[in-house]
């Protein structure tokens, strides 16, 4: 089960009145620690939860904390302080070294779900939004504002208004994967970027690939000619596109098609002396690309087989979009 939001909340919204429920977002944190402001976690009075603040460290804590909303449906704001050896986090073994302040919030229809059925059309539609969550103890008052300013887009921080305090933060849509070609190799990718909660296109015209059967965590499966999509509304919804069909022709319908898209990001299989064939029958020039073609693609992380292969391509990927450099963090690679 992804952590990603729009996950969580599908598997709160199909058992929305079945439980009671309960919100758990990090507002505040400071130091180090496992998430940042913005998380959330979805937890129901089956002591069951969806999605994680910590490693694993805090949950259960966190879940006794929570059934304190249903008694007046009020919000709680509870703190982790793993600076202090005096705080609860130190009787918890928690090492991290850093505070995190989390809000839990009563999800119920007399508070209106919080907005969260809202939030989740917004997800669904492909459609960024701002989710503002006031912080006091009182009943929750949470509001998704639409149509916000992009120069606005501002990571989850606390604001100041004339009344109270509100936490704010940017929801995002899940990235959005083009994959043309549906072979065996491709069956790891998708397996990878759904695990990720990323909505995943898998497109493939022979009649032979791309069965439902070998890929059950794709968004969609597209079986039509590549040269009719030009005007499918999902290519102005995509992230990425990763070309991967083993046939000279159809990558390169695949490689036209992507530039009409909203992708930032294309790469595509294969050593650099097949990619002038794709080119060539495709009547394309690498220099008048209007998107960057990482090619050959992926990270070089070593390995053969078609999993890490699968695994290289989708590091690229995401570190792209996330704004990575795909290097070691602790450098013991250089």
């Amino acid at each position: 089960m992804s952590n990603r939001l729009n996950k969580l909340l599908e598997q709160w919204l199909s058992n929305k009145d079945s439980y009671q429920w309960v919100l758990a977002t990090i507002i505040e944190t400071d130091g180090s620690s496992y998430r940042k402001p913005g998380a959330m976690m979805m937890i129901n009075e089956l002591g069951q939860y969806f999605g994680l603040l910590s490693g694993g460290c805090l949950e259960s804590d966190i879940m006794l904390q929570a059934r304190r909303c249903w008694e007046d449906g009020r919000n709680r704001i509870i703190e982790y302080d793993m600076r202090e050896e005096e705080d609860l986090a130190w009787q918890l073994g928690i090492g991290c070294g850093g505070m995190v302040r989390i809000l839990l919030q009563d999800v119920a229809a007399s508070n209106h779900y919080l907005q969260l059925e809202v939030l989740f059309q917004q997800l669904k539609q492909n459609r960024h939004c701002h989710y503002q969550q006031a912080i006091n103890q009182h009943t929750p008052d949470n509001k998704v504002l639409f149509d916000t300013d992009p120069s606005f887009m501002l990571p989850g921080q606390i604001l100041a208004t004339e009344t109270s305090k509100i936490f704010l933060q940017q929801i995002k849509a899940a990235p959005h994967l083009a994959i043309f070609g549906a072979g065996v190799d491709a069956r790891p990718l998708v397996a990878m970027a759904a695990e990720l909660g990323w909505q995943i296109s898998l497109i493939d015209p022979r009649s032979s690939y791309g069965r439902a059967s070998y890929f059950p965590r794709a968004t969609q499966i597209v079986r039509a000619p590549i040269a009719s999509l030009g005007n499918s509304p999902w290519l102005q919804h995509i992230d990425m596109v990763i070309i991967m069909s083993h046939n000279i022709k159809l990558d390169g319908q695949a490689l036209a098609l992507s530039q009409q898209s909203s992708a930032k990001y294309v790469g595509m299989l294969g050593p650099i002396h097949r990619t002038v064939r794709v080119l060539d029958g495709a009547g394309l020039q690498r220099s008048e690309l209007t998107k960057p073609l990482a090619n050959p693609v992926g990270l070089r992380l070593g390995g053969e087989l078609p999993e890490s292969i699968a695994l290289a391509m989708l590091a690229e990927a995401h570190a792209f979009i996330e704004h990575g450099d795909g290097c070691s963090i602790s450098g013991v690679l250089s």
